[in-house]
């Protein structure tokens, strides 16, 4: 085989492998990139119950691994700094960072790096797949269909989302809106990464990191106890889908 045809041959294998893991190569600096099937399907239409979970899990399951990835790109950069030698631009990126993850009480980079490194971290698949279909009632509800919204997020900006029909007289918040499903994971990412409702889920993750054991989605569900009002047994509810769905097998 010729060197051309061997070049063809690789970039069709890579091109194939990327497309049969639900999207392409980045299309521009941002990170955004290009699905194979761009919007949400209709979960509604599915009479076989199986089949709307399996390709619930597979339409998110490839964009819960860019948001992770690019995450873990965040990390390495960080984890790779020179805290003694720090350059101008690295400094406007470390106070970025400090910004996108709501880090605001620090007197110096060690600090700042200290708070990032247990903040900037993954999610693991298994527990973002069932808090999804957990609160969208498998990408069924309204706030899924019209808002993208996958995981319950409120907003506080009048026209920000849809106000939800049982809120009160005196009620403010809305269910945010999203432009895609993509979007909807990575904010629900960066809320848990960075409200201090969920502290005690990253300290969780931090020492799992130390004892070089998996990111459990099962055992780190634990941190999810203000999540919602139900506490306790939300927790049970998004430990049985974890292990009732196999997701585990994604972590």
């Amino acid at each position: 085989m010729t060197n051309s045809n061997t070049s063809i041959a690789l970039l069709t294998i890579i091109l194939i492998s990327s497309f049969t893991a639900g999207y392409l190569f980045p299309t521009n600096t941002e990170k955004k990139y290009k699905f194979e099937v761009e919007t949400m399907p209709d979960f509604r239409q599915y009479e076989n119950v199986q089949k709307k979970k399996q390709d619930f899990f597979n339409f998110l399951l490839p964009r819960v691994k860019v948001a992770n990835e690019n995450i873990l790109e965040e990390r390495r950069w960080l984890l790779e700094l020179d805290l003694s030698n720090l350059s101008d631009d690295q400094e406007q990126r470390l106070n970025e960072l400090a910004e996108k993850y709501e880090v605001d009480d620090y007197e110096n980079s060690e600090q700042l790096f200290t708070v990032l490194k247990r903040r900037i971290d993954v999610l693991p698949p298994s527990m973002v797949l069932a808090q999804a279909a957990n609160e969208s009632a498998w990408g069924t509800s309204r706030f899924a269909r019209k808002g993208n919204n996958l995981f319950g997020q409120w907003c506080y900006v009048e026209g920000c989302g849809l106000i939800p029909k049982n809120r009160n007289d005196n009620g403010r918040h809305e269910v945010a809106k999203f432009d895609d499903v993509q979007e909807s994971i990575e904010s629900y990412m960066r809320n848990l990464n960075s409200q201090f409702s969920y502290k005690d889920l990253r300290i969780q993750r931090s020492n799992m990191r130390k004892n070089n054991e998996k990111i459990s989605g099962y055992k780190l569900a634990a941190g999810l106890i203000k999540y919602s009002t139900r506490r306790e047994e939300y927790i049970k509810e998004i430990r049985a889908m974890i292990k009732q769905n196999r997701l585990g097998q994604y972590d």
